[in-house]
């Protein structure tokens, strides 16, 4: 008799077919009907996958394949011992040839824009999209310079299983950055901590933090752009693309499609460090303005330090939203936004109100493309249009990447 959904247990053996990639690092296949969403494993690839989740309601599974039964022509050894089922959580694709990681990302992208925006991307920009390399990996490898390892009841760093608190030790990771691993952190121990974060910046040499410990230390980076290079304080523990070739991708995608012209108002959304808002200020001049708002104070503070040299910008402590709602009560000339939200994306609020300041460009930086598309869809609804968009390969062996968009008014 063949299993109903609810009575798959977790730790049932299931020989699945294995259907498309699905955002998240996983892929889809269909017991008896029922949705399993499985790790380890490709496209067209028949598998044997232990059950690691059951669903709400029996609605769904999740698995991990432990068995090739028919492999995919994409199908690598993976480099790193500690990725696999039951194992490391940090890596989704180390099993994927690097391209064909490349070309699952990029058809992830192309089905949640169908599916939340409403849009064939192809059909819409007139050319596909790509999940482009950054400069300055090595084949997927070595680009990781902010670490965070878990550390164990005995002190020993490690990292996570997959969807999971329990810790793996490990002796290295091969997407670190060398110089992260260099500090010898998975060598030593640290008694009462319950993370250690390592950061290797582009200018100065490596930082071990801590957590819980005392406030962390602002290092510094360095980020080459049109015009000069820019030169930023981030507290060891703040945000900052962790991918050395990031930065200086995006900021040169925004400012390339922005095209800021002197005298111009521009508004830095989930500003951060001042990265963006430095960028823009350079090329909108004196004449011109940068407001960059940011609501976490440690990212305000690295801000105002950062920007202090450019008078013509100001930094304001706040939630985008209020901050935005205020500026259009203000009624307030805005030439060009620039959005780089956290994961979750912007919402329909901060959408609505964006383009209720009627910027002549939007320039919109997100690590999710669900969250993306969800929110061009809803600018799309306010009278926005996406002109462009690339994708990023910024975290090589993960599902996650990075994209750059830009939209205009109708």
């Amino acid at each position: 008799m063949a299993n109903t959904p609810e009575s798959v247990p977790v730790g049932a053996h299931l020989v699945l077919e294995v259907g498309p990639v699905a955002h998240g690092g996983h892929c889809v296949a269909r017991h008896h009907g029922q949705v399993v969403f499985v790790r380890h494993t490709l496209p067209g690839e028949q598998v044997r996958a232990v059950v690691t989740e059951v669903g709400a309601g029996g609605k769904f599974l999740r698995a991990d394949a432990v068995d090739v039964l028919r492999a995919a022509p994409e199908r690598v050894p993976a480099p790193c011992p500690w990725a696999g089922p039951g194992l490391c959580g940090g890596c989704d694709w180390q099993h994927v040839d690097l391209v064909a990681q490349r070309d699952l990302k990029a058809a992830v992208v192309v089905e949640q824009f169908a599916r939340l925006a409403d849009l064939d991307l192809t059909d819409h920009l007139g050319h596909p999209v790509p999940v482009e390399a950054v400069p300055g990996d090595q084949d997927g490898l070595g680009w990781r310079t902010r670490v965070e390892f878990a550390v164990d009841q005995g002190g020993r760093p490690g990292l996570r299983r997959h969807r999971s608190h329990d810790i793996v030790p490990i002796e290295d990771c091969l997407i670190a950055d060398g110089r992260v691993i260099g500090t010898g952190v998975l060598g030593t121990t640290y008694p009462g901590a319950t993370a250690v974060d390592v950061v290797a910046p582009s200018v100065g040499h490596p930082v071990i933090v801590e957590v819980p410990g005392e406030d962390p230390p602002v290092v510094r980076e360095r980020v080459a752009v049109p015009g000069g290079d820019l030169e930023l304080g981030v507290s060891a523990r703040g945000f900052w693309q962790v991918h050395p070739g990031a930065a200086t991708t995006f900021v040169t995608t925004v400012l390339d499609w922005l095209q800021p012209r002197a005298g111009e108002h521009a508004v830095d959304l989930y500003a951060g460090v001042g990265l963006f808002a430095a960028a823009l200020a350079d090329r909108v001049g004196t004449e011109g303005s940068v407001l960059a708002i940011e609501s976490d104070r440690v990212a305000t503070d690295n801000a105002r330090g950062n920007l202090a040299q450019r008078p013509w910008v100001r930094v304001q402590r706040d939630r985008v939203d209020r901050a935005v709602r205020r500026l259009l009560r203000s009624e307030q000339e805005i030439d060009l936004v620039v959005l780089d939200p956290p994961r979750t994306g912007a919402g329909r609020q901060v959408c609505r109100d964006i383009a209720g300041l009627r910027p002549r460009s939007i320039g919109y930086v997100a690590c999710d493309p669900a969250a993306l598309a969800r929110d061009v869809g809803y600018l799309s609804n306010y009278g926005y249009r996406l002109r462009d968009l690339r994708a990023f390969d910024a975290f090589p062996m993960t599902h996650h990447m990075e994209l750059v968009a830009v939209l205009d008014p109708v």
